[in-house]
């Protein structure tokens, strides 16, 4: 043969290996770009990633069928699949894997490396009894490796005998590696998001996002802020607790804290704290509002309106209780107090000490504003004059205000 063909050949047979690895690495390049797409259309949720894995896995290396099994203690879950009938999906989700030599998975599980099953008939090892398992011949099991843990399997398999070559095993391998990272961040959104929705149950929401944000360390350092205070307390709480059930007592103080909850978070409120039938609420921190003095005069009419019901439907059982409400406008230091273990996000300065004792103060029924609250609510609400009460705790008398209706 001519050394001039020969040349020819050779250079024809080296494009065409260099257009087929150009070829491999678009298809890992375009694997792993939708993968990350898949991460920012799903919010880093991690369901919509584990089916864009399995989805380019199977593409990247043409296997008909594939799934992703993710740890949960000693056994492996599978989690999404790509191209399996319903029934082996069924099967699959209903049959946790672990790590032994009787199967694909459990054979990664135990060794932590590609396991490749080139026919799995003539496989010895080889005993999975997978639903409509006689459809698939050659297999692929790949590691999802994080840090030291083994945190998923990425399962690939042929209907025929069809056995992956080094190159396939060796995109894939590299591909379920970079998947791990994208698992990763999923699951530590995910577990973010929990913890979040966990705070939210005994934080209001917006002391809980602001212990998750950027800026939490600095605000829960402490810093000032210009706020409106309102204080609840039951008038004739002392009397009725030293005579009620420990269930009736239980009973009023959840329908009392579920009535101010669902109305604080109306009006953009932080609850400070419940303590028993005292209750603390202030506004402007940690989120800022431009009216906040009106949405505290809204909080306190709103309470009242909707504790008339709920203490009449109280005094057919011979519990003779009512609502009294103080409100106070100042700059207070806002931040976190308590100790290790326990902290809570609160405010702390005169003006939270006025307005409990305000409320200490009004009458069932009754709404009382410090001076400074009455001022900035003069054109937005109707208010008396009460005068100048002497408040325990304060040198001067205060110029007190019953607060009547919103105009």
């Amino acid at each position: 043969m001519p050394y001039a063909h020969l040349t020819a050949m050779t250079d024809a047979g080296s494009e065409a290996d260099l257009a087929k690895e150009l070829d491999e690495l678009r298809a890992r390049q375009e694997a792993v770009a939708n993968v990350l797409v898949a991460m920012t259309r799903g919010r880093l949720r991690l369901q919509p990633i584990l089916d864009e894995i399995v989805a380019n896995a199977s593409r990247l290396c043409r296997a008909e069928q594939s799934f992703i099994w993710l740890s949960d203690g000693d056994v492996f879950r599978a989690r999404a699949s790509f191209g399996a009938p319903p029934e082996v999906v069924q099967f699959e989700e209903a049959h946790p894997e672990w790590a032994r030599m009787e199967s694909m998975v459990g054979r990664v599980a135990l060794t932590r490396r590609p396991v490749h099953i080139a026919d799995r008939e003539s496989d010895p090892d080889y005993a999975y009894p997978l639903a409509g398992s006689g459809r698939l011949r050659s297999l692929l099991g790949l590691p999802i490796v994080v840090g030291d843990e083994l945190v998923g399997i990425i399962g690939l398999a042929r209907r025929t005998v069809h056995p992956f070559d080094q190159g396939e095993i060796d995109l894939t391998a590299t591909f379920a590696a970079q998947s791990a990272l994208a698992i990763a961040n999923a699951k530590l959104f995910e577990t973010v998001e929990r913890q979040r929705t966990e705070l939210a149950r005994f934080l209001s929401p917006d002391v809980a996002a602001l212990v998750s944000s950027e800026e939490g360390k600095r605000l829960l350092a402490g810093h000032r802020a210009y706020i409106s205070v309102v204080y609840f307390d039951l008038r004739g709480f002392t009397a009725f607790a030293e005579t009620a059930e420990t269930e009736e007592l239980i009973e009023v103080i959840g329908d009392y804290h579920a009535l101010a909850g669902e109305l604080v978070h109306e009006t953009g409120g932080t609850l400070e704290h419940f303590a028993g039938d005292g209750l603390m609420v202030f506004f402007n921190d940690p989120t800022p509002l431009a009216d906040h003095e009106l949405q505290a005069a809204r909080l306190a009419m709103s309470m009242h309106e909707k504790f008339t019901a709920l203490a009449a439907r109280w005094q057919k059982r011979g519990y003779d209780l009512a609502l009294g409400a103080g409100i106070a406008v100042g700059h207070a230091t806002m931040g976190r107090i308590g100790f290790e273990g326990r902290y809570d996000y609160g405010a702390l300065g005169p003006v939270t000490s006025l307005a409990a004792r305000l409320s200490d103060e009004a009458a069932g029924g009754q709404t009382l504003l410090s001076q400074r609250a009455h001022a900035a609510l003069e054109e937005l609400v109707e208010a008396n004059l009460i005068g100048d009460l002497q408040i325990k705790g304060f040198t001067r008398p205060i110029k007190v205000y019953e607060l009547l209706r919103l105009r």
